[in-house]
């Protein structure tokens, strides 16, 4: 969306950077998918003394000059760019409760939503994204946030200034994926991206993005795959998630876009990037891995649509904290664990209040020092994985579906158990909202 970004702003074509002397072929069996190559020329060679030409001059040449990594991209842009979606918006009522959520969300959370500036006088609001065709009947993946609260979608194809209404089918907002369908495409329109795999990629490995960065329609920019490792707040919930990190020019408007290999496959949906308070790319940004959408397309596919047709995700009911934000002198004297999620408060009505949860006492005095009494519960691992890092509690509940049963090792007064909590949607926001 057309929108300055502070720390973390969401976008999301992401580029894609040359990878020279990589061998496109070995790595395209190695993904089961062939990449497409074109012949070197032999380097010109010169006796002492003899003028040697630069640069081909003629078509042919030219072409026989070019690096297999940029004969790839080439061919991998020509076969994939009929698939790229450009998205408008508008959002007329900028009370709506949609419009108020993406409000709280931008003043709570580190990074910008790519949302429209507010218009004096309630007047409409309207922005710009990307997005990327997985089916032949005109199903659309974007972001989440490209789309909540719009009162209008239309899109156009590449190479194309004609547009077409569009529908939300479904939305999953705390992995800030949306699934949209075109209306009144003509027949053989829409030009389905293949879906790769996200779990076999490695850093280093060619990443190429397209979209519409500040509205420049069909820009392509290449990168790497910078890491693997990465995770950061994603969707409503904000709960930390893995990304791919790449270091594509990320840019506003380039939020959905698809990230591909050198197959020409979807590896992410290009989402967010961090920008040292400048707005624009600053080299990192991040996508939504693949997996992430493939795992979640059938219960996107099969929404009634409008906007109320959302993926819920289930909610322990609890704030934490983590243990090893503790001293060692806290931690010995509260007779607690190294590692763990320190439950502070459960919420009455939630999952983790029917299985007997308890929150920890935790006071901060006059200097600021934070202490936690022995009196609650500190859970230390989910389904049999310990919690080196606290941050993983929520990363698994989230993944999981609701009704679905978690077994968590709790520690409380120095005696260890595991308790079994059947998960549930529960608001966690309103529940926290209710609170004195």
């Amino acid at each position: 969306m057309n929108r300055t970004l502070s720390l973390l702003a969401l976008t999301g074509s992401l580029t894609v950077g040359a990878l020279v002397g990589y061998d496109i072929r070995d790595r395209a069996l190695n993904q089961g998918a062939p990449a497409v190559t074109s012949a070197q020329a032999p380097a010109p060679t010169a006796t002492s003394g003899e003028m040697v030409t630069a640069l081909a001059t003629t078509p042919a040449a030219e072409t026989r000059a070019r690096t297999e990594s940029e004969a790839n991209t080439v061919q991998v842009v020509k076969a994939r760019q009929d698939g790229l979606v450009y998205i408008s918006v508008t959002e007329s009522d900028t009370g709506s409760a949609q419009a108020q959520l993406r409000e709280r969300l931008q003043q709570q959370l580190p990074f910008d939503f790519g949302l429209p500036d507010d218009d004096e006088g309630g007047q409409a609001q309207t922005g710009t994204g990307s997005g990327f065709f997985v089916t032949s009947s005109g199903d659309i993946i974007t972001n989440n946030h490209v789309v909540e609260g719009a009162s209008e979608i239309t899109v156009r194809l590449h190479g194309s200034t004609k547009t077409y209404p569009a529908k939300v089918v479904a939305r999953a907002p705390d992995f800030d994926l949306a699934l949209i369908r075109a209306e009144g495409l003509p027949q053989g329109a829409a030009k389905a991206i293949p879906l790769g795999d996200s779990e076999g990629l490695d850093v280093g490995l060619k990443a190429i993005a397209m979209g519409a960065p500040f509205g420049l329609d069909f820009s392509v920019s290449e990168g790497i795959i910078s890491s693997l490792e990465r995770t950061v707040r994603v969707g409503t919930k904000g709960v930390e998630q893995s990304v791919i990190q790449t270091d594509a020019a990320i840019n506003p408007g380039n939020s959905g876009g698809p990230l591909l290999n050198s197959a020409g496959q979807v590896i992410g949906v290009n989402t967010q990037i961090l920008t040292g308070g400048i707005g624009q790319s600053a080299g990192v940004g991040f996508a939504i891995p693949v997996n992430t959408v493939k795992k979640l397309l059938p219960q996107l596919q099969a929404g009634k649509g409008g906007h109320d047709a959302v993926i819920q995700t289930p909610s322990l009911g609890i704030q934490f904290a983590p243990v090893a934000s503790l001293t060692d002198e806290q931690r010995e004297q509260a007779k607690l664990p190294e590692q763990g999620a320190l439950v502070a408060q459960v919420y009455p009505g939630s999952p983790a209040a029917a299985a007997g949860l308890r929150g920890s006492t935790v006071t901060t005095g006059p200097n600021g020092q934070r202490t936690a009494a022995n009196d609650g519960d500190v859970i230390v691992a989910v389904d049999g994985q310990p919690l080196t890092d606290a941050g993983d509690l929520p990363r698994t509940v989230i993944n999981k579906q609701i009704g679905d049963t978690v077994t968590l090792t709790v520690q409380r007064a120095g005696q260890t158990r595991e308790v079994k909590v059947k998960l549930a949607a529960f608001d966690l926001a309103a529940a926290q909202n209710r609170q004195p």
